[in-house]
């Protein structure tokens, strides 16, 4: 099985789109393989400009493929009223224009977490601490000292790791923080790992790619799906690879 990993859309359809024909493009399929699912790490909204043509674009995403939806902090934010950083006035006002859109079903009623193959996918952190809105795990960040926080509880790889071996997990797949990042446990020593993106222009893909086995119980943030280089992930479960998109989707 393999799946592909979107999360931090943010209501940018055109970083959307460009993704959804990636993933329908025969040259991913030479290179990646076929994908059998998608996750979404959640902020399928907030910020952008475009959340109904984003969720119109999601809504045909899950047509053509199993689609898990996950609880994002901005999706929370949005469907609670509370303000959050980040958006301008077109921004909110694209946004409270959709109010009544039945789109929003898709959002509604969302997980917080998902667990494929021993992997857990959340969209900010594995913790289950108390019932503060910040220490939710939609809004709880990878750091490297922990402590509460206004931005969301902060934890560290070491606390991560903890929680996947109470759990029986091996591996942990975030979003939230916009910024790919690796953390790998050997023999009892977390480090972490070097992203070496490859570029893939000679493969057909407009793009640059890192690979990552694993061997080894692996934390893999994935980067933001928005932007002039929109990020995602890919996953058979035996290899994890991020893929950071250039200017156009092929060349």
């Amino acid at each position: 099985m393999a799946v592909c990993v979107l999360s931090d859309i943010h209501a940018d359809a055109e970083a959307l789109s460009r993704v959804i024909a990636l993933l329908c493009d025969r040259r991913f399929c030479e290179v990646f393989g076929g994908i059998d699912g998608v996750v979404c790490l959640g902020d399928i909204l907030g910020r952008g400009h475009q959340p109904e043509e984003t969720l119109q674009r999601m809504q045909a995403l899950s047509e053509q493929l199993p689609v898990t939806f996950l609880l994002g902090n901005h999706d929370d934010a949005y469907l609670r009223h509370i303000p959050v950083s980040g958006g301008d006035r077109r921004s909110g006002e694209a946004h409270e224009g959709i109010r009544e859109s039945p789109l929003l079903s898709m959002i509604r009623g969302m997980k917080q977490e998902t667990v494929i193959d021993s992997m857990l996918f959340v969209h900010g952190g594995p913790l289950r601490l108390g019932g503060g809105l910040t220490e939710q795990p939609f809004w709880q960040r990878l750091s490297t000292r922990p402590g509460p926080s206004f931005s969301g509880y902060h934890y560290t790889a070491e606390m991560a790791f903890e929680e996947l071996d109470r759990r029986g997990l091996s591996h942990l797949c975030i979003g939230h923080q916009h910024t790919p990042i690796c953390c790998r446990k050997d023999g009892g020593i977390i480090k972490r790992v070097g992203l070496d993106f490859i570029p893939l222009t000679g493969r057909g893909i407009a793009g640059e790619c890192a690979c990552i086995d694993l061997n080894d119980p692996t934390i893999i943030r994935v980067g933001a799906c928005m932007g002039n280089h929109p990020e995602i992930g890919i996953t058979d479960f035996r290899r994890f690879f991020l893929l950071r998109l250039s200017a156009d989707v092929c060349p």
